[in-house]
């Protein structure tokens, strides 16, 4: 909004009071906006109408509609109309700061195409007007609005734009250009020759959007874009907007043709005299774009050496650009910044706390062991003055110290202790909280002082959640120390004093360290029988089951062992699959069987999988989704030929075997048993003047050779638009993850339908329509289960089971890819988030679990590192319920 606007609205009649500092300061802030409602602003807008128009008047109500919209008020389409067709009479006003908002205003409207005419004319008027800002308002409003028939009509116009003296009528042609390239780029492609005279232009921006369009042409053709960065990077752009942008381009192209044996890099020469440029904005730039590349000790030093100089600016936006370039690069090459430490202290107390936050996080990556406690003690002083958001990130840098530093855990310890009592959100505190159940977890000597402080803030935390969690991890560490019975006054406390949520949390608890203790055993009988009068339901009925459980009074199972497992076992069901199993129960004298829920977990639902322009996969479960295997075993059941087969272990996503929108749609899902693999393929027949009948597919299962077919079962007719299924069952070795490629063709006889009667021909015709092949690989055999904690199911796991190996992964992009192709191999879920890899990390861990064929509980630790230029090196642990497991899931990696 010009500011002159901005104060024209500010008069008594339409500003109101939104704030008051104080009851007895008279400093109250006006807001033109304050309480607004759409409908009396359209009754303003009838002003548009009037004879005599009253252009500040008009302003006032255009940048009312504006502000409306912006804030996300819909308008209905008779009401957008209406506001279209009286802001399109305003053209007759010769005002100047109207006719900008006309503009606008109708880019805000986005008119319909048959509506697009009424303001083309006085457009286009605008476009050739002697007055430089209404051509180049209008030349942005025109493009933004029109299709590309009319496109043609002005293109003469707009190429001469670019070509103006005028540089904001040139910038205004190029911007549109930019915007046109992703509907028209053919049309754009042809003012090739303009917009290169503009890259030579004296005006920066003319010069800056130049470029930005000449290179948006070329970006899908590498050799042309090699070209161009060869071409300007002599020394012909002189714009520091331009520079930047080139210096973006010239790292794009030195990474995609780096040559990572003998290390050439083209163009890198043109980065590095860049650091020497009079612009602060493209020495900042070509820093930047150097620190971003794996480049070696010595061309990373200038760079360095710039930013270290930046550290002392006394302009704040470039203190602030050098401390998070050095911020990133910490976290990779933390060696490289420690020359730069003693001008990161001095911004410790920096003004700008976004300035010191950073200055902080980075001192904290470079730190040496040396330096922790004299950080810790600035830190301490520093962290009342800064906001959550910048307290989380100090947080997290804490934790990675602590974790790079193990014996100055007390220290770390201490602080974090010392936060948790002080004021802050949610967010912080379970920031705090995570990162001391994380160095619990990763420091074993850090375990008795963590759980302590823990138990200290929950006797004052005011989050039911963070109660709770801190309450189950107590559960699962605290029977494991030294000395167990100091945590039980800080749990019953939570029994007397909290919510009904926490309580219950708290009960369980309890009943964890009665089981695992012995000689707690009898206090902790003592304590859940007070429970039993509790005014909870939950509460009571935890401590009844709990009391009788622990007394034997319900059996669970054979052993100690078992009862432990019941108790506190992770429980590996996924809620959506037990809720939708639940919904589908129908009540009976047989109970309800948890086992027969689906244990796989579900990341995408089935009807995300289709492929776009076809229908949903036919057979797929389409009302729940998540409990995919408990609805296709009932199908499967039903069906007589597998009726025998017994339970379902796995039904895969569906997976295509044609490409989008060609005449026949066929994906196929495979359904997993202990010794059969039954393939159900999802036909759907598109063409409307087609009937096919005794449909049937034909498998080669040449290469897989441990599959013998038992029986298949066609499809009688399959009209059009109606989907159908074809089910073929092969038999396999029990137990055995056979693997193998099967061939597919589809077979059937097709008939003549006229569409007008929809009467088939007596007479078919046979015919075949080859399918993709189809591969069943050793993820078919591994159900993706999560476990709610993964430290204390690995801990439980028999250590005899656990199998360790070392392997060499070759050339990867990244080790975010590598993780991605272990993951897909193995066919197991992540846990705890481990799947995400942090940019520009060199090293990370990758927690997996699923359920073997069989129902094998397995578990996965991998260990991923960088051991050379791309090259990624991985250890992998197995723990499994099965030793021979464990060995297998190391021969499916090997042979992966």
């Amino acid at each position: 909004m010009p500011r002159s606007l901005a104060g024209d609205l500010t008069d008594p009649e339409m500003a109101q009071p939104y704030m008051k500092k104080d009851d007895d300061d008279s400093d109250i802030e006006y807001s033109p906006f304050f309480g607004i409602e759409k409908g009396a602003v359209l009754q303003e807008a009838r002003a548009f109408h009037d004879p005599q128009l009253d252009a500040r008047r008009c302003s006032q109500v255009i940048t009312k509609l504006l502000y409306l919209i912006n804030q996300g008020e819909s308008f209905t389409k008779v009401e957008a109309t209406e506001v279209f067709f009286a802001v399109t009479k305003l053209f007759q006003s010769n005002d100047a700061g109207l006719r900008r908002l006309v503009y606008l205003m109708i880019k805000e409207l986005s008119p319909s195409s048959d509506e697009v005419f009424i303001v083309t004319s006085s457009l286009m008027k605008d476009m050739n007007s002697k007055t430089d800002m209404y051509r180049a308002n209008a030349i942005r409003v025109l493009c933004r609005i029109i299709d590309g028939n009319l496109l043609t009509q002005i293109e003469r116009y707009l190429k001469q734009a670019i070509v103006d003296k005028n540089p904001v009528v040139a910038s205004a042609a190029l911007v549109s250009g930019i915007h046109l390239l992703q509907a028209n780029p053919e049309i754009v492609k042809r003012w090739s020759n303009e917009v290169q005279e503009a890259v030579q232009s004296r005006a920066a921006l003319v010069q800056f959007h130049g470029l930005a369009l000449l290179h948006q042409t070329r970006q899908n053709d590498r050799l042309a874009v090699s070209k161009l960065v060869s071409s300007l990077t002599r020394g012909s752009v002189r714009s520091p907007l331009a520079q930047c942008l080139l210096i973006r381009y010239t790292s794009q192209v030195i990474r995609e043709s780096s040559n990572t044996q003998s290390g050439d890099r083209p163009f890198f020469d043109y980065l590095e005299s860049c650091l020497r440029h009079k612009a602060e904005m493209v020495i900042l730039e070509a820093a930047r774009k150097i620190t971003e590349m794996d480049v070696t000790s010595r061309e990373l030093a200038p760079a360095i050496t710039v930013l270290q100089l930046f550290l002392s600016s006394s302009k704040p936006v470039l203190r602030f650009a050098a401390v998070r370039t050095l911020n990133k690069v910490a976290i990779t090459r933390p060696l490289a910044v420690t020359n730069c430490n003693v001008d990161l202290e001095s911004l410790m107390s920096d003004q700008n706390r976004s300035i010191a936050t950073l200055a902080i996080t980075t001192l904290l990556k470079t730190g040496n062991e040396s330096s922790v406690d004299r950080l810790m003690k600035q830190i301490t002083s520093f962290m009342s003055d800064i906001s959550d958001e910048f307290k989380i990130v100090v947080i997290e840098a804490i934790r990675s110290l602590c974790l790079k530093f193990p014996l100055k855990y007390r220290s770390m310890m201490i602080f974090l202790s010392n936060s948790l009592r002080e004021e802050g959100g949610f967010e912080y505190k379970k920031a705090i909280v995570d990162s001391i159940v994380t160095l619990i977890g990763a420091i074993p000597d850090a375990k008795e002082i963590g759980l302590l402080h823990l138990c200290e803030f929950i006797e004052d935390c005011e989050f039911t959640y963070l109660s709770s969690q801190i309450l189950h991890f107590l559960g699962n560490e605290g029977p494991r120390t030294s000395d167990p019975s100091r945590y039980i006054r800080y749990i019953y406390n939570r029994v007397i004093l909290e919510n009904p949520t926490v309580r219950a949390s708290a009960v369980s608890t309890l009943a964890k360290f009665g089981a695992l203790v012995d000689e707690l055993k009898p206090r902790i009988f003592v304590l859940l029988r007070r429970c039993l009068f509790d005014t909870d339901d939950e509460v009571r009925d935890r401590a009844t089951l709990y009391l009788q459980t622990l007394n034997g009074e319900v059996a669970v199972g054979n052993s100690e062992k078992d009862v432990k497992e019941f108790l506190f076992g992770s429980f590996d069901v996924p809620l959506a699959n037990l809720e939708a199993s639940l919904r589908t129960y129908e009540p009976s004298e047989e109970p309800f069987d948890i086992s027969l829920v689906s244990r796989e977990a579900r990341s995408h639902p089935l009807q995300d999988k289709k492929a776009p322009g076809k229908k949903p996969p036919a057979g797929a479960p389409a009302p729940a989704p998540v409990s995919a295997v408990d609805a296709y075993q009932k199908m499967l059941s039903s069906i007589a030929e597998f009726s025998g087969f017994g339970r379902l272990f796995k039904s895969s996503e569906p997976v295509e075997l044609t490409e989008a929108e060609t005449e026949y749609a066929v994906n196929v899902v495979k359904h997993i048993y202990e010794n059969h693999v039954v393939l159900q393929y999802n036909c759907t027949n598109t063409i409307p003047e087609q009937l096919l009948e005794d449909v049937t597919v034909y498998v080669d299962a040449t290469d897989a050779e441990e599959f013998s077919e038992v029986c298949s079962k066609p499809l009688k007719s399959l009209p059009y638009d109606s989907p159908g299924q074809i089910f073929v069952a092969f038999e396999k070795p029990e137990h055995v993850p056979a693997i193998g490629k099967f061939s597919n063709v589809l077979k059937f006889t097709v008939k003549e339908v006229d569409t007008s009667s929809g009467e088939a021909d007596e007479d078919g015709v046979e015919d075949e329509y080859q399918l993709e092949d189809l591969e069943i690989v050793s993820a078919d055999y591994m159900l993706r289960v999560a476990v709610s904690n993964f430290r204390n199911a690995w801990e439980n796991m028999d250590p005899e089971s656990e199998r360790v190996d070392e392997y060499g992964l070759g050339a990867r992009e990244s080790l975010a890819e590598a993780v991605n192709a272990v993951t897909s191999i193995l066919g197991m879920q992540p846990c705890e988030g481990t799947e995400v890899v942090p940019s520009n990390a060199r090293s990370h861990v990758c927690l997996l679990s699923g359920v073997y064929i069989g129902g094998v509980k397995v578990l996965v630790r991998l260990s991923f590192g960088l051991s050379g230029p791309k090259e990624v090196a991985m250890k992998l642990a197995v723990r499994s319920d099965d030793p021979e497991v464990s060995d297998k899931i190391h021969e499916i990696v090997a042979s992966g």
